[in-house]
C-alpha cells in the first residue's frame, strides 16, 4: 500500500507532534508499506535523517504551480498546498490513504477518492481556551470541525481525547479509535556509565532532583511542584526540561522570593540525545499538567525506572496507570506528600517501578504500528 503522512511536523517540529509522527513513521517503516512523507519544505536536516533511513521512505515538497504566479509569500503558498493543492499530489502519486498526523486534512480530501485517517491529539483549545488566543481558538476550531467532515477515520491518542471529539465534535463516540502514542526506541535502553557521568557533568544536574520534561508554559503547572519543595528534604531540588515561556520567569521570581533559586534549575535547547540520562538520574518524575491529551513523557519516565507523581484533570491516569500517584493540581503539600512516596529510598519505590513498568507495555510501539497497518488496510479496501 502506498500510505501518505501530513508531515509538516515530522521535519520541523522537535518535541511534541513531531516525535508522535517520526515514532511513528519509524514503526511503520519495518512493515510492508511505502511510506510518503508530505512536507511543505525540507524543515530541519536532523530530524528528517531521523526518518530517512528507510527504503520505503521518500519526501514529497510542493513542486512548481500557477499558484506562485500570483501568490507573493512562499508561507502562504505552502500553507495552501498544505491545506488544498496537496491532494492533486496525492493522486498523481497513487496514495490509497493519507494520515494527517497533527488533527489535520486538506480541504477535498474526501471527494478525491484518497482516503483519509487522522490522529487527533488533544482538544485543549476548545478545552481551555484560557491559554490561548482568542483568534487562535477560532481558528483551531473551525479546523478541527473541517476535519471531522472531511475524515474517513477518526483517531485519538486516549480516551480522554475520545471524550473531548466526541462532546466538541458532536459524534457518535463508536466513529473514533483510540490508538496509543509510544515514546522513542531510544528510551528502551538504559543510559551507560559514561553517558551518565557526561550529562551530569555538562548540565550540571543536582544530587537529587525530581525532574520534570515539557515546555514550561502555564498549562503545565510547575509553579506547582517548586511550591512543593518547601515541604520536602532540603537536599531535593527540581530540574525542568524544556523551551522556556513568560511562564518559567514567574517561577523564576517565585523561587527567587523565597529562598529556592538555588533548588530550581531549568535546562534549554537539550538534545534528544541526552533526555535518557537525564531522565535515568533523577529521584522521582513530576508532571503536574491541568490538562493534556495523553502525557508522553510520563511513559519515557516510567521506561527510564522513575516513578510518576502527576495531577487529576485529564488523561494523565491513563498514561501512567494505576501505580503512578496523582494528586490535585493546586495542592502543592499534597504534591509534596506525593513526592515523598517516591524519592529514592522510600518504602514501595522499586515495586510502584516494577508495576508501571507492566502497565506501560500496552503503549508498546509495534502494536500501535499494527494497529494502524490494520486501519490502513480496512480504508484501502473500501477504496477497491
Amino acid at each position: 500500500m502506498n500510505i501518505g503522512f501530513d508531515a509538516k511536523r515530522v521535519v520541523s517540529n522537535q518535541t511534541g507532534l513531531g516525535n508522535y509522527g517520526r515514532t511513528l513513521v519509524n514503526d511503520l517503516a519495518r512493515l510492508p508499506l511505502q511510506l510518503f512523507l508530505y512536507a511543505p519544505d525540507e524543515g530541519l536536516p536532523q530530524l528528517r535523517e531521523s526518518v530517512s533511513g528507510h527504503d520505503n521512505v521518500r519526501f514529497c515538497y510542493p513542486q512548481q504551480s500557477t499558484l506562485q504566479s500570483f501568490i507573493p509569500f512562499a508561507s502562504l503558498r505552502k500553507s495552501l498546498w498544505r491545506s488544498r493543492g496537496i491532494v492533486s499530489d496525492l493522486q498523481r502519486d497513487g496514495i490509497q490513504v493519507y494520515h494527517g498526523l497533527s488533527g489535520e486534512l486538506p480541504r477535498g480530501i474526501r471527494q478525491s477518492g484518497v482516503k483519509s485517517v487522522v490522529t487527533i491529539h488533544d482538544l485543549i483549545f476548545l478545552r481551555h481556551p484560557e491559554y490561548y488566543n482568542w483568534p487562535d481558538t477560532r481558528i483551531y476550531a473551525a479546523k478541527f470541525r473541517r476535519t471531522l467532515r472531511e475524515a474517513d477515520r477518526i483517531v485519538a491518542i486516549s480516551e480522554c481525547t475520545r471524550r473531548d471529539i466526541a462532546h466538541f465534535g458532536h459524534i457518535d463516540p463508536q466513529r473514533i479509535s483510540v490508538i496509543y502514542q509510544n515514546c522513542a526506541p531510544r528510551f528502551d535502553q538504559q543510559p551507560t556509565a559514561a553517558d551518565l557521568a557526561d550529562v551530569r557533568n555538562r548540565y550540571q544536574l543536582p544530587e537529587h532532583y525530581v525532574l520534570s520534561v515539557g515546555t514550561i508554559e502555564q498549562r503545565k503547572n510547575m509553579l506547582l511542584a517548586v511550591k512543593a519543595l518547601h515541604h520536602l528534604p532540603a537536599h531535593v531540588s527540581i530540574v525542568m526540561v524544556g523551551r522556556a515561556t513568560s511562564y518559567a520567569s514567574q517561577i523564576s521570581s517565585y523561587a527567587q522570593a523565597n529562598g529556592l533559586a538555588d533548588r530550581v534549575k531549568m535546562l534549554h535547547g537539550v538534545p534528544d540525545l541526552h533526555l535518557p540520562a537525564i531522565y535515568a538520574q533523577a529521584d522521582a518524575f513530576v508532571y503536574p499538567s491541568r490538562y493534556e491529551g495523553f502525557g508522553i513523557p510520563i511513559v519515557e519516565a516510567i521506561r527510564q525506572r522513575l516513578p510518576v507523581a502527576a495531577c487529576t484533570g485529564s488523561c494523565l491516569e491513563e498514561a501512567g496507570g494505576p501505580h503512578s500517584l496523582y494528586t490535585d493540581p493546586d495542592d502543592p503539600e499534597a504534591m509534596a506528600h506525593t513526592l515523598s512516596q517516591l524519592l529514592r529510598g522510600a518504602p514501595g519505590r522499586e515495586q510502584r517501578i516494577e508495576l508501571s513498568m507492566q502497565y506501560i507495555q500496552r503503549f508498546d510501539g509495534h502494536n500501535a504500528a499494527q494497529q494502524f497497518m490494520q486501519l490502513y488496510q480496512e480504508l484501502a479496501n473500501e477504496g477497491v
